[in-house]
This record gives structure tokens, C-alpha cells and sequence, in this order.
């Protein structure tokens, strides 16, 4: 009777070891994801990177565009009203219209440079969600993991308790046979 116990004991150690082994595989595997989570690199900026972005989110304002358009507004009505010596640019406007490409051809790469450094932003963004993606897939599969060994341990516990309580009840049986007779 004590062997059989023993039995159990050992076979209860030897699926807590192997619960141990899952989670320390796990453990393991977590590491690296959680470390790029924790301490995401840092993000140095140049001056013109900074300038970059400040041009863009100013150029992309509606402040930009009404400002912008004030300014145009005023350029327009002097040229047009103001006496003939006074104007800086009379009608064709052909000062404006080089001033407002030279804006358009310095502001548009400015612009792109800072779009693509919020694309690497949204890159560097997408990669932490694939690892935390990746960290809940590990954590699901190291729950399957302990779930299916609970349960297998867990069946065979219980076939080998049945044999042990078949295995009594042919002792009992074979005793109160040998009563009767």
C-alpha cells in the first residue's frame, strides 16, 4: 500500500518538474520581447530633423493656411490698389507666384522628411505590437502546454488509482470468497 502512494508521490513530483521546465522555457523565450518592450531604443533627433517636423506640423496647420492666405489677401489688394510707385509687384503677381514656388519646392521635401520619419515611428510601433502579439501566442501555447499535462498526468493518475481500487476489490472478493467456502 505505501508503494502505491509512493507511486502517486512520484508521479505528482515528477509533473510539478516538468510544469517547472514549461515555465522556465517560457521565461526564456519572454526575455528578449520583454526586454524591446521595456527599453525601446531611444530616439535621437538632429536639428534638421527637428526643424523637419516643426515646418511640417506648421505647414500642415489650419494657422499655416489662413495666415497664408491673409498674407496673399494683403500682397494682392496693395499690388492692385496701391499708386504705381508704391507697388512691389504689380498684376501678373510674378514676384508672388515665384515666392509662392520656391515655398511649395522647399516646403514638399521638408514635409516628406518628416512623414518619413513618423513612417519609421509607425514602423518601430507595428514591430512592438508584433512582439506583444508574439508574447500572448507564448503564453497561450505555455498555458496549452500546462493544461495538457495537468490533464494527462491527471488521467493517468486516475487509471492507476483505478487499478490499485480493481486490484483491492480482487483481494476483497478473493477474501469473502474464501469466507463463504
Amino acid at each position: 500500500m505505501d508503494k502505491g502512494i509512493n507511486d502517486i508521490l512520484k508521479s505528482e513530483t515528477n509533473q510539478l518538474n516538468k510544469l517547472q521546465e514549461i515555465v522556465k522555457k517560457t521565461i526564456a523565450d519572454e526575455k528578449l520581447i520583454i526586454n524591446n518592450l521595456l527599453n525601446p531604443p531611444e530616439e535621437v533627433l538632429t536639428s534638421g530633423q527637428k526643424i523637419s517636423d516643426k515646418v511640417a506640423r506648421f505647414g500642415g496647420s489650419w494657422a499655416f493656411i489662413l495666415s497664408f492666405f491673409i498674407v496673399l489677401i494683403i500682397w494682392i489688394i496693395f499690388n492692385s490698389v496701391a499708386p504705381l510707385k508704391q507697388t512691389f509687384d504689380p498684376y501678373p503677381f510674378i514676384l508672388m507666384n515665384l515666392i509662392l514656388s520656391c515655398i511649395a519646392a522647399l516646403q514638399a521635401p521638408i514635409i516628406m522628411m518628416s512623414q518619413n520619419r513618423q513612417e519609421e515611428k509607425d514602423r518601430k510601433r507595428s514591430e512592438n505590437d508584433y512582439l506583444i502579439n508574439l508574447k500572448a501566442e507564448l503564453e497561450i501555447r505555455s498555458l496549452n502546454q500546462k493544461i495538457d499535462l495537468l490533464l494527462e498526468e491527471q488521467i493517468k493518475i486516475l487509471f492507476e488509482s483505478q487499478a490499485k481500487q480493481l486490484d483491492i476489490l480482487k483481494s476483497i472478493e478473493e477474501k469473502v470468497i474464501k469466507l463463504h467456502k
